[in-house]
């Protein structure tokens, strides 16, 4: 179903909601704007599908804020997590309920596109945006956005959503400051049958050697995916961590489809999620959680907020109006995401210099493996889990006092 708008603007083809980005975080908002009934275009610089560096780590969080009637992809159900200590102490735990799925990017992503199609989004691929303007010669009133894309085509829009990745272009418009980046390094590897029975319905998760890093290893079907992430400026120590990570699971010898980097990019806690009539979801606004750099959930849940609010900013007659949906906006961000986000940090920052300390409580202790469990499969979150329970805040607090643990033990529950 199409706006009502003048005939003014059915001469100028003006959309309602210009989504610019196909990812997880721009279909979401998409889908979530046409479903409202609006007219919805849907930018995407690649051919779809298009791969993605990402474990594909299909959590609780993600699951829930799917479109109705999505059937996930799966390529696998975990059931169980191996963790290391840098290779040691080595302890493997389990659960009778999936903890996660795991999905390969391309048919996540398309399938997610398809369903902001069946909303009524119309979808254009290969088209690169150079930048948005709000006020000049190409901007023909105050209610309008102009969306320059390569080539010099100029597309209208009432509100726009940027969704366009980590190195955002609209987020670089909207003024979005970085208080972390991180470089995550992955390769696929086709891996024989007998090998890949071996890890089928498991995942390991390893903590690395330099400060906050660690590596992962998600089985799909015929092939792993291999990845590690640290802070950039460590990239030869982080190539150096892959490969021997590798080397240490004893898959050197099989050859990767595809080795690849990306980074990730978190935001500062001032930085603005809005400019005007245009908003910013995803990666492109540094929405992810700090500590494990997941990134779906925080695109999922993010895009379709920033599709319901494009509804209203584009809605809105005057600045002032604009202004408070966009602030309406950023506070429901924060007050779910934000929280969420604040949680990750200071867990991040306890782990950087206590590794070992999260590692023996993981393994060791059935309160924090039960919060990892509950996390995972959506019965909580990070901040439910401080908002709920303040001995979690006491034992942050506690974790950072005492000294790092660890013992080589293997068990299951």
């Amino acid at each position: 179903m199409s706006s009502e708008n003048s005939s003014a603007d059915d001469v100028r083809q003006v959309w309602d909601v210009v989504v610019v980005g196909a990812g997880p975080a721009g279909a979401s908002a998409a889908y979530a704007a046409a479903v409202a009934g609006r007219r919805v275009l849907l930018l995407e610089k690649a051919e779809l599908p298009r791969y993605k560096t990402c474990g594909g780590g299909i959590i609780g969080p993600s699951r829930d804020a799917l479109p109705p009637g999505f059937e996930l992809p799966l390529r696998d159900r975990v059931y169980a997590v191996t963790f290391s200590n840098n290779g040691r102490f080595t302890r493997t735990r389990r659960s009778k309920q999936m903890l996660f799925g795991l999905i390969n990017r391309p048919e996540f992503d398309q399938q997610l596109v398809e369903h902001a199609q069946k909303a009524g989004a119309e979808l254009r691929t290969g088209v690169t945006v150079q930048r948005v303007e709000q006020h000049g010669s190409t901007v023909p009133d105050r209610r309008t956005v102009a969306v320059v894309l390569q080539g010099g085509e100029v597309v209208l829009a009432r509100a726009v959503v940027g969704a366009d990745g980590s190195a955002s272009r609209i987020g670089a418009h909207v003024g979005v400051k970085l208080a972390q980046v991180d470089l995550g390094l992955e390769a696929e590897i086709p891996v024989p049958e007998t090998v890949a029975e071996d890890w089928k319905g498991r995942v390991l998760i390893d903590w690395g050697p330099m400060p906050g890093s660690y590596g992962w290893v998600f089985p799909k079907g015929d092939t792993l995916t291999v990845g590690v992430i640290s802070a950039r400026g460590e990239g030869a120590a982080t190539k150096r961590y892959l490969e021997e990570f590798i080397g240490r699971l004893g898959l050197a010898g099989f050859e990767p489809s595809i080795s690849s980097g990306h980074l990730t990019r978190c935001r500062a806690d001032d930085s603005p999620l809005s400019r005007g009539r245009v908003l910013v979801c995803g990666d492109a606004a540094g929405l992810l959680e700090p500590w494990t750099r997941e990134g779906i959930s925080f695109a999922l849940r993010s895009g379709r907020l920033a599709g319901e609010w494009a509804v209203r900013i584009a809605e809105a007659h005057d600045a002032v109006d604009t202004r408070r949906q966009a602030l309406n906006y950023a506070f429901a961000v924060k007050a779910g995401l934000g929280v969420e986000m604040s949680v990750g940090k200071r867990l991040l920052t306890v782990f950087e210099r206590r590794p070992g300390l999260f590692h023996g409580a993981l393994t060791g202790l059935r309160p924090a493996w039960r919060a990892f469990k509950e996390i995972t499969q959506g019965s909580t979150s990070l901040g439910e889990i401080v908002r709920a329970y303040p001995v979690a805040q006491r034992a942050l607090a506690a974790l950072d006092r005492r000294p790092a643990a660890g013992g080589e033990v293997s068990s299951s529950e």
